[in-house]
């Protein structure tokens, strides 16, 4: 009985009162797990800010140009300035609305906007060659203004060198506000926190001499 009430006295010697910021022994780490649907990587070309989950990936395509290849120069200030083609998969069954923002970050003003789309339907699989340059399409879809001031697309211009022209495709949990001539910054406020998917396609151009 006198070795047992000595063992007790013992044990309550080794595990007696901790101060507040004492950590128990049987709990050295705290693991928190994410919610099964979070991804803990984050891409860092969206315009979603950091921590958001990755996004799905879209598959964006042109049958004019292929990727990281040169565009044709019909689908440039040197030619006919027109909107080139473009196709898409792999959009969420969650999707509302689709956007689409074609920029160059080679300008050496700093990233060009050169062509801003949204509200497009979720049904879409593409957008045709030569888009109309008008606030509003027949299927709901809006353009918004480029950094040449206008509405609709306007096509590569650079003034020395070979460019990369990115076309950025993002797939929507909502359909935006009516709002036509949204700028770059404008859409990618309202898309913020929005986006189930995203897809790019580069391609490439540089002027004749």
């Amino acid at each position: 009985m006198k070795s047992i009430l000595l063992s007790l006295i013992f044990i309550f010697l080794a595990t007696g009162c901790k101060g507040e910021n004492s950590i128990p022994q049987t709990s050295e780490t705290i693991k928190i797990s994410p919610s099964p649907a979070v991804s803990q990587e984050v891409s860092s070309t969206d315009p979603v800010s950091s921590g958001e989950v990755e996004m799905q990936k879209l598959t964006l395509k042109s049958p004019v140009f292929e990727e990281s290849k040169a565009i044709p120069s019909k689908y440039t200030s040197d030619g006919e300035n027109i909107s080139p083609p473009l196709t898409w998969s792999e959009v969420p069954k969650g999707a509302k609305s689709l956007a689409l923002i074609s920029d160059d970050p080679d300008s050496p003003m700093g990233t060009w906007v050169h062509w801003v789309v949204y509200n497009i339907p979720p049904t879409a699989t593409g957008l045709p060659e030569k888009i109309l340059q008008t606030e509003k399409l027949p299927d709901g879809t809006l353009q918004g203004l480029s950094d040449f001031k206008k509405t609709g697309y306007c096509g590569p211009c650079p003034p020395a060198g070979t460019h990369h022209y990115f076309f950025k495709l993002y797939a929507l949990d909502i359909l935006l506000p009516d709002k036509p001539g949204l700028t770059k910054s404008g859409l990618e406020s309202l898309m913020n926190g929005h986006i189930l998917a995203q897809g790019e396609l580069v391609g490439l151009y540089k002027r004749k001499k």
